[in-house]
């Protein structure tokens, strides 16, 4: 017998957030959250993503025990202001059992067709910042913080469920040791004096603080035009940067500025806690945070999370002078890989900046839609 509940208590949310702890117990690839930060995450007052829109967490249960989960999701901002009639769903985990799926898509598809949504989509969080894509290649390899992995017959159940591929996403790895380090020199010199362009720096975190407010303005300018897009808000800005800033190394965020100091492209290097997150099974205390301070010092693994270039300098060889200064920062704290983490399949952009790097595609994700 299957059965649903939708989830209103405390306790409940817990069970949601733990179910995946049951269903991918002794994985070597499967990366755990942080318990008390993805349950923040579905609490309206710690999340201000939540105050434009409405999510429904549900829990599937097959006599008695937790079966499956997904989280129906409504962003307001899109619905309303960008006219995309899309239902969202993420944090999507079940067994395998088709019909568990199936009770738990049916009542995403009902919540989209009583707002008179067009579509349902996913997996996907609330907006561009959040976890997205199914994964569909690359089963045995470690998954990362800033992605959700799953079991291949999840991509199974959404076929027979009616669903298909929207949008595909692609994950790559190069060996930072080959990166081509002397047309970084060349080309950095030359575009810092064509453009009158800077870099900036930072060893310490207090000292990036005055800059994110630009850098967030300038993430919603150079990712407009993706067909994923939705803005982050003032007060999303200011939740990312609390959530964030412990797990960033100041050295890997870097900034490039003109000569009157605006920013002209931002990226993000995160130190890979995977194994890290493995060991501490979702707990910061007594000794998880510990190990994660480890990881930020130790890790040999660097994830690229974000580069965003405004688009009056895009195509212009700006990128050049981040990696020269990453080039800097990574071999002296001996990073040996680089992970790009989810590109769109389509961002061709976005290719070109990796072009010269010899990077090997490990993983493949998607979302996937159905009209309602």
């Amino acid at each position: 017998m299957i059965e649903l509940l939708e989830v209103k208590s405390k306790k409940e949310l817990k069970s949601f957030v733990t179910f995946p702890f049951n269903l991918y117990a002794g994985s070597k690839y499967w990366v755990p959250p942080i318990i008390t930060d993805e349950m923040a995450t579905f609490t309206k007052d710690k999340n201000p993503a939540l105050e434009h829109a409405d999510v429904h967490l549900y829990l599937a249960k097959k006599n008695g025990a937790i079966a499956g989960r997904v989280a129906a999701i409504i962003n307001w901002t899109e619905v309303k202001e960008q006219q995309v009639k899309k239902m969202r769903f993420g944090w999507f985990d079940v067994i395998d059992d088709f019909e568990v799926s199936k009770m738990l898509l049916d009542k995403v598809t009902e919540i989209g067709k009583s707002h008179n949504l067009k579509f349902i989509e996913g997996p996907v969080g609330f907006s561009n910042l959040d976890k997205n894509g199914a994964l569909t290649e690359g089963f045995d390899h470690i998954g990362t913080m800033a992605t959700w992995y799953n079991h291949a017959y999840y991509i199974d159940h959404f076929k027979k469920y009616g669903l298909s591929i929207e949008k595909e996403y692609i994950e790559s790895k190069f060996d930072f040791k080959k990166a081509p380090v002397d047309r970084f020199k060349r080309v950095n010199t030359l575009i810092k004096e064509r453009y009158n362009l800077k870099p900036a720096n930072f060893t310490n975190s207090k000292d990036i603080i005055p800059y994110l407010d630009d850098m967030f303005a300038l993430f919603n300018r150079s990712y407009s035009k993706l067909s994923t897009f939705v803005p982050i808000s003032g007060k999303q800005q200011e939740y990312l940067k609390k959530k964030f800033i412990s797990f960033i190394n100041p050295e890997y965020i870097k900034f490039v500025l003109d000569s009157n100091d605006n920013m002209v492209a931002f990226a993000i290097v995160l130190p890979s806690f995977s194994k890290a997150l493995q060991e501490v099974k979702g707990k910061l205390f007594p000794f998880g945070f510990l190990k994660l301070l480890k990881a930020k010092k130790n890790s040999k693994t660097a994830l690229f999370y974000l580069i965003g270039v405004d688009p009056h300098y895009q195509n212009k060889g700006v990128t050049a002078i981040i990696f020269e200064e990453f080039h800097k920062s990574l071999s002296k704290n001996g990073i040996d890989t680089c992970i790009r983490l989810p590109e769109l399949a389509d961002n061709h952009a976005s290719h070109q900046i990796w072009k010269d790097f010899n990077a090997q595609v490990i993983k493949r994700r998607a979302t996937f839609k159905k009209l309602l």
